[in-house]
């Protein structure tokens, strides 16, 4: 993760204002998300952020006023695709994971989708950081009084590259030693996070990947600058590079999960989205799309 995102130990504390050895023992608790590159632990300041937002008394999920039917978070072409399906009247404010769950918190969504690691865990994408965001530990507090978080579907993510991989790159290291411009997503992307994690899993020096400074909000728009020729690589969903008829190297295989609050669950907006997933239509678009695992769809991964 690039330097100005990433906080020291001393420096979270100053930013929480508490001692430093009351960050040793959150972190020994696994109550904050962090992670460790060379045995040095790091603070993800987009994370903190919302984690202080989920920690906070009288947050957005206690307000008792109804959701606006809004869906943010990430953008999911599987989940944009069932929520048509679905015409049960939610438009949709994809923005990156860390913005969606900002509005979630705030009580601006109904629901959001979200894929964001947890960098510490021994499997990053497995364990995935979304449990620090709704109380501490994966233990319902603060904001996290009402909230399910439930699994939406596995995703493959890697590189996407122009058609017929000219470059030849099958690795970030690839993509760094020859000199590859690749388009980056905004840092509260649940995309970006992946992509720096990965980058620190590799041991390979900050800065090693040449990112363009142009900064893409959507998938989309990283792929369509491939397509146009303005970059050489961007980090995304096999789903997207197939949609833009580009290549694909896989590097990781995601969760991407829905948050929303437990009342929300059972109302006709969620259950008829949840409908649309039982039908044979829903696997065969899934299968279409490429890149998805949905298996495990429905499970509950959190429930405060």
């Amino acid at each position: 993760m690039s330097k100005q995102h990433l906080m020291t130990t001393s420096e979270i504390a100053a930013y929480l204002r508490i001692k430093e050895r009351k960050i040793y023992d959150l972190v020994a608790s696994n109550r904050i998300p962090c992670t460790r590159v060379t045995g040095k632990l790091l603070f993800p300041k987009p994370l903190i952020d919302l984690w202080i937002a989920s920690e906070t008394e009288g947050g957005g999920l206690e307000r008792t006023e109804r959701r606006p039917p809004i869906v943010a978070g990430s953008h999911d072409p599987l989940l944009d695709w069932a929520l048509r399906q679905a015409d049960a009247g939610l438009a949709t404010l994809f923005d990156g994971s860390l913005n969606g769950l900002r509005l979630f918190l705030e009580g601006q969504a109904l629901f959001c989708g979200l894929h964001v690691p947890d960098a510490s865990a021994e499997d990053p994408l497995g364990a995935t950081a979304n449990r620090y965001l709704f109380g501490a530990g994966g233990e319902a507090g603060g904001a996290a009084a009402r909230v399910v978080l439930v699994e939406w579907a596995r995703r493959s993510q890697g590189l996407i590259l122009p058609k017929g991989n000219p470059k030849n790159i099958q690795s970030l290291q690839d993509l760094a030693q020859q000199g590859a411009l690749l388009r980056p997503r905004q840092p509260q992307a649940g995309s970006r996070v992946l992509l720096e994690t990965l980058i620190m899993k590799a041991d390979m020096k900050p800065g090693s990947v040449q990112m363009d400074k142009t900064v893409a909000r959507s998938e989309m728009e990283a792929a369509t600058a491939i397509a146009d020729g303005e970059v050489d690589a961007a980090f995304g969903i096999a789903a997207v590079a197939k949609r833009f008829d580009l290549d694909f190297v896989p590097l990781a295989t995601e969760r991407y999960d829905l948050a929303i609050d437990r009342r929300d669950y059972f109302e006709e907006p969620f259950q008829a989205l949840l409908a649309v997933t039982r039908s044979s239509q829903f696997a065969e678009q899934a299968e279409r799309l490429t890149g998805y695992d949905i298996s495990g769809l429905g499970q509950v991964m959190f429930n405060g």
